[in-house]
């Protein structure tokens, strides 16, 4: 093959378009890593509507992580004390089918659970839920969406009545205001960031950009407003700016009339936020609150941006909503340039959100409690009335604290790394330590979640697998295999369907490929607000990417010549009397506030370069060339009292646990607050956990932890501490490693 493939990038939800070129191609010799494998490499894509061609470092190294540290047959042990050993296909999935069958029969289907991965595709997705949802009778299939966007998801169902997004990435060239609020998308969502960034710098004398953050980010720096609040202070804000609009009379009042419903209790909450309050607890100057207020109030079109500073908090829900409220009281959605738009963390967590992925959905943004879509569901999986609980099953950490009181006697992890990922990390990993059974399913070995697994299963990644994915936008790619799993790697959806099988499930699992999945998940979004009937593999194969709503009769306004790039156009929702609803949030601030033992708020993020726990990224030598190391963000103030310099080595302590790297001292970071990067693991660093300080508390609506703030203290390594003793820093810096392509591969096992 020499003609590149049409692909979408396996990182972040912007979605950007790949074309993927073989190692080898005529007149060329063929292009191999430092290690001799060969290589493929990628570029943008011009076609692709998301990202006309742009790709940032992620998506153009991506083809160097293919041959790298993978995992390419099943292994299998039966304690964790022991090595694997290497065994087959029908080996491994009968040991997985037969422990099911056991724990059916001796616990009840709610004690297995499945923690999937926003890296799945769509087929992926879905299969897993007809597997446990439907055949095996619980819910407990959960993902790590939870942890980044189900705040997004539980705000927007219960404003508008449904998921789903309703702005598109052309929204970002045509607002005259956008509002980033937890969000630093320069490095989080790069190509997003570029396309808003033109269109501000070409309009600079009519386009205002404003970001919230304690941190002066890349983001922050292109703003022309920065407002550096606390960290938990967003509520307060966002019900200070409702405040000056309502004060001003910049509101719509027609249309918070004819379109919305609770208005009058949200008015009544918001008059309770004045400036001079608002100014003090988010720790601005009135004159920035009112700047921020007048930018919102004369724009015609404000566009707002948020992430994972909103989403991780347990206040996650109440957040997007009073995010929404801004927009509902000004009129600002369902036309272009405005609205708000909640950017995904991982590929196709849209997908996911379509195919049912967390454990209280279902497919076609159906809910678990609605006795009509269990129905609907039902019927079309062929099993019997009443096969689907009524029950939502368990969160992500929920999993954890039954893996730790014994009421979870079986998880299958697959395509993520709980192991770091999880807050509180000391006791996920005591819990994983504690199950009596986890399958393992992944591309990589090892990884940090791989040392708690008795079972590992070979997966197929991207590339080696034909899916699609859906974006931030609602746009649907077809990400087809352009190169053969190595060893015997299998693609998702077929290692669930074989279980299934296995399980006696032949009926439900009778699919000759993906696409033929694919067409079964789309009939249940049929007239649903995520309507997909109208895509195949074969259709996206033929004409590219396309948005949704896409039903399979289209109208001229869903053709694919003629995007849908909008929902609510008609300002007509998806809640039972056609009205958005306001909902009205006192603040309650951060769950763990600092005190004088623990001073400090430490906030958490994504480098540039770097993927969630570097599963991929830190087997790519540019990219840990870009990020060598983790380090914490310590404002000049702050480490002149703590009487330390940059490069100097600290610990880092919470009431949960400690870290040890070295100090960056910035005047980018607000004074109280201290930042450090997600990325590491065991694998890549001792004693630099991220999550080994921050705690499970999580929103109660969303069950999304709020693993975006912590109270830590600060103690140089120079000193004498009551119970470490005194460490210097050369001691210290023996904590940091950077595992090479060698030292990996002593760790697999034999085959």
């Amino acid at each position: 093959m020499s003609e590149p493939t049409k692909t979408l990038c396996p990182y972040c939800g912007v979605g950007c378009g790949l074309e993927v070129m073989p190692p080898a191609r005529p007149g060329r010799p063929v292009n191999r890593d430092a290690q001799g494998n060969p290589v493929w490499q990628a570029r943008g894509d011009r076609r692709h509507p998301s990202s006309l061609g742009q790709v940032c470092v992620k998506g153009a190294t991506i083809g160097e992580s293919l041959d790298k540290s993978r995992l390419k047959h099943p292994m299998v042990r039966d304690s964790l004390d022991q090595p694997f050993r290497r065994a087959s296909w029908d080996e491994a999935l009968q040991r997985v089918a037969d422990r099911i069958q056991t724990v059916l029969s001796t616990q009840g289907p709610d004690a297995l659970c499945m923690y999937g991965s926003g890296q799945f595709q769509t087929e992926d997705y879905y299969i897993a839920q007809k597997l446990l949802k439907g055949c095996l009778g619980t819910n407990n299939f959960d993902a790590n969406s939870r942890l980044c966007m189900s705040s997004a998801v539980a705000g927007y169902i219960q404003s508008f009545g449904s998921d789903g997004p309703s702005c598109c990435y052309e929204d970002l060239e045509l607002t005259d205001c956008a509002f980033l609020i937890g969000a630093n998308a320069a490095e989080c969502h790069p190509i997003v960031f570029n396309r808003l960034q033109k269109h501000h710098k070409k309009n600079k004398n009519t386009v205002k950009l404003i970001v919230v953050d304690p941190r002066r980010t890349k983001t922050a720096k292109a703003a022309d407003l920065h407002l550096a609040i606390r960290p938990g202070a967003d509520i307060v804000l966002l019900n200070g700016i409702a405040h000056l609009l309502l004060r001003q009379g910049r509101i719509d009042a027609a249309f918070i009339d004819e379109c919305t419903a609770g208005f009058a209790a949200y008015a009544a909450v918001v008059s309770q936020y004045p400036p001079e309050l608002v100014a003090r607890e988010c720790g601005i100057r009135v004159e920035d609150l009112e700047t921020a207020a007048r930018y919102w109030g004369e724009s015609k079109r404000v566009l707002s941006l948020w992430s994972m500073g909103v989403n991780q908090s347990t206040e996650g829900t109440a957040k997007v909503r009073t995010i929404i409220n801004l927009h509902l009281m000004t009129g600002n959605l369902g036309k272009p340039g405005a609205g708000p738009f909640s950017l995904t963390g991982q590929p196709n967590a849209m997908g996911g959100r379509e195919a049912g992925g967390l454990s209280h959905i279902l497919p076609g943004y159906r809910m678990v409690k609605n006795p009509q879509h269990r129905q609907e569901v039902e019927q079309l999986w062929g099993i019997p009335a009443g096969s689907i609980s009524p029950d939502p099953g368990l969160a992500a950490w929920d999993m954890m604290l039954g893996l730790e009181n014994g009421s979870v006697d079986f998880l299958w992890v697959a395509a993520t790394n709980p192991a770091v990922s999880m807050p509180d990390i000391e006791r996920t990993k005591a819990a994983l330590r504690q199950s009596p059974f986890t399958v393992y399913q992944d591309a990589y070995y090892p990884t940090e979640t791989a040392d708690y697994a008795h079972v590992l299963l070979p997966a197929a990644q991207w590339g080696e697998k034909t899916g699609a994915m859906t974006n931030s936008e609602r746009v649907v790619t077809l990400c087809p295999a352009f190169r053969d799993p190595p060893g015997e790697a299998r693609a998702d959806w077929w290692i669930f369907a074989e279980v299934g099988r296995r399980l006696g499930f032949t009926k439900q699992f009778e699919f000759a490929n993906s696409a033929a999945v694919y067409d079964e998940f789309v009939q249940l979004t049929r007239d649903r607000l995520c309507d997909v009937t109208g895509l195949s593999h074969a259709r996206l194969a033929a004409t590219g990417p396309i948005q949704w709503p896409c039903p399979e009769a289209e109208t001229e306004a869903t053709s694919a010549n003629k995007y849908n790039k909008r929902l609510y156009t008609n300002l007509q929702f998806a809640t039972a009397n056609g009205r958005a609803n306001f909902a009205a949030f006192h603040a309650k601030g951060l769950a763990e506030p600092p005190d004088p033992t623990y001073p400090f708020v430490l906030t958490t993020g994504r480098l540039y370069g770097h993927w969630h726990t570097q599963t991929r990224t830190g087997r790519i030598d540019k990219i840990r060339s870009l990020h060598p190391n983790p380090f914490l963000e310590v404002n000049p103030r702050d480490a002149q009292k703590l009487e330390i310099q940059s490069g100097e080595w600290i610990e880092v302590r919470s009431r949960r646990g400690f870290v040890r790297l070295p100090a960056l001292v910035t005047q980018n970071i607000a004074r109280g607050t201290v930042f450090m990067p997600m990325h590491w693991g065991a694998l890549w660093a001792d004693q630099a956990e991220v999550n080994a300080l921050t705690h499970p508390e999580a929103c109660p609506i969303s069950l999304e932890p709020e693993l975006k703030a912590c109270a830590v203290q600060i103690i140089p390594l120079t000193v004498q501490h009551p119970e470490v003793g005194e460490i210097s820093p050369q001691v210290a810096s023996k904590t940091l490693r950077q595992p090479t392509e060698s030292t990996i591969l002593t760790a697999l096992p034999p085959g």
